[in-house]
């Protein structure tokens, strides 16, 4: 029976036929465009190449000249136009805002200076005028070594291959003033000849290494996070050369690298206060996002903070990597299903709710800081404060973990909340074996000191801020200028 006397008989089968037809012709449009938008996207990047660029080139200029849709909008990080509830890309001081965290950081620079982060072009600027890279009050090179700009320039790449990691490391960062002047760009995640991403910091690499983790076999999905790992993660300062080393032997959890630490029995520093041998959290970043929902359901970094931008045939990634908050519609609306308001309220409802966590925390471990003073000075032994001082060493690292990492309180909400609980727990624990101590010296009246401002935690913890800045003002205009050079 032919196909026409069929289809007579039986209608079923002429709609069957039609709909598959329609389907065909629906995903072979589909496939048309996405073909033409990927050629459109190859020519953006490789098809207009004017001048060929050199492996390892430090300067993003030159790499705008053949891809200028992107080095334009790289160039907008230096922009400070974006502020939402909680965050912004211009600078806040966050010790004015939350003066507890000087006592926290007592003896550490960041009692000194911290703020929010600005974009990637601030990143030589703002490594130069910090308070917490030294004065001439301290010794006139500064007490940081190199490797503070290991995440601040791609000058950096040439400096650790001439030089070697370690010896790079070990030298002072002022040394290296006049050789790291380009801000974070193009050759710190790019090949410039098949504009692949890359790992261009052997810190990473060589984390990844002992994980058993081939950097080779990593997809294009999992690339457009790990080039971003290479910076935004924790990490310390390993041995005499100081060389930069990730703790990720053990996993990626605070409490992971807790044991790391313990078991070398390594501290960043001790405490001014309470003599607690502490650990300083960085900015665990990539650790935090791959233990919320948008990492383990297989988003990269990339896809939120560089959304793509379409130009009539022609897309490309926003390269200013701002919050998504910026630009919602680019950001959550290309998965979210929802108006701007509500997706911005639901960001801010999750930040709120850690927030609030966390100023009862800052404040009680702040507390436990200050009463384990008291505690010394009122003559407690070495063995009396054991037990709390491995408390506070708890405490203090699981809140630092939570909050150096400033997306932290959306990336993973409920690993910042339970991280936060613990800390809360242990930073109570440790005021009560303190009331214990200090009952037992004759202590029962607890005065807390007035830590209510910036001003006046910094002098509680004996900071002369005056002439620490002042100081860092007549360096900056003397010493540091002479050395200082401009990529731009």
């Amino acid at each position: 029976m032919r196909l026409a006397e069929r289809i007579k008989k039986k209608p079923v089968i002429g709609w069957t036929i039609l709909g598959i037809t329609m389907v065909a012709t629906f995903l072979l449009g589909l496939l048309a465009a996405s073909l033409t938008e990927r050629r459109a996207e190859i020519a953006t990047l490789y098809g207009s190449k004017k001048v060929e660029i050199k492996p390892g080139d430090p300067n993003s200029a030159h790499w705008g000249i053949n891809y200028t849709r992107q080095y334009a909008t790289w160039k907008k990080s230096r922009n400070m136009d974006f502020k939402s509830k909680h965050l912004s890309n211009h600078y806040h001081d966050i010790l004015e805002a939350r003066p507890a965290m000087v006592i926290l950081w007592a003896g550490h620079p960041f009692s000194r200076d911290y703020a929010d982060p600005r974009g990637h072009m601030h990143a030589i600027d703002d490594l130069w005028t910090s308070l917490r890279t030294g004065t001439p009050v301290e010794p006139t090179d500064g007490p940081q070594t190199a490797a503070c700009w290991t995440c601040k320039s791609p000058d950096v790449i040439r400096l650790m291959e001439e030089m070697g990691g370690e010896k790079f490391s070990r030298t002072k960062w002022i040394a290296l003033g006049g050789e790291a002047v380009n801000p974070v760009g193009c050759a710190d995640c790019h090949d410039p000849k098949t504009m692949s991403l890359t790992i261009t910091r052997q810190p990473l690499q060589e984390a990844l290494q002992r994980r058993g983790k081939d950097v080779a076999k990593a997809t294009q999905q999992e690339m457009r996070s790990l080039v971003c790992a290479q910076c935004h993660v924790e990490y310390y300062f390993k041995g005499e050369e100081k060389y930069i080393t990730f703790p990720w032997d053990k996993g990626f959890t605070a409490e992971n690298m807790e044991a790391y630490y313990d078991e070398l029995n390594f501290s960043d520093w001790t405490h001014a206060l309470s003599r607690a041998p502490l650990l300083k959290a960085q900015h665990p970043d990539y650790e935090l996002y791959i233990l919320g929902p948008h990492g383990q359901s297989g988003l990269s970094c990339a896809d939120c903070h560089m959304p793509y931008i379409a130009e009539g045939g022609i897309k490309y990634s926003d390269h200013q990597m701002a919050s998504p908050l910026k630009n919602i519609s680019s950001t959550c609306q290309t998965c979210h299903r929802n108006s701007e308001e509500n997706l911005r309220e639901f960001v801010y409802q999750r930040q709120d709710n850690v927030l609030e966590v966390r100023n009862r925390l800052e404040a009680e471990l702040a507390k436990a800081h200050i009463m384990a003073k008291m505690a010394w000075d009122n003559g407690a032994t070495e063995k009396e404060m054991a037990e709390t001082l491995k408390l506070i060493r708890q405490a203090q690292w699981r809140w630092d973990f939570s909050v150096a990492s400033h997306g932290a309180s959306f990336h993973a909400t409920a690993e910042v909340l339970r991280l936060m609980a613990h800390s809360l727990d242990r930073a109570m624990q440790a005021q009560l074996n303190l009331q214990k101590i200090l009952i037992a010296y004759g202590v029962t009246d607890i005065k807390m000191p007035d830590i209510s401002t910036k001003e006046l935690a910094q002098a509680y913890i004996g900071l002369d801020m005056p002439k620490l800045r002042a100081a860092k003002k007549e360096w900056l205009e003397g010493t540091a200028k002479k050395v200082r050079k401009q990529a731009f």
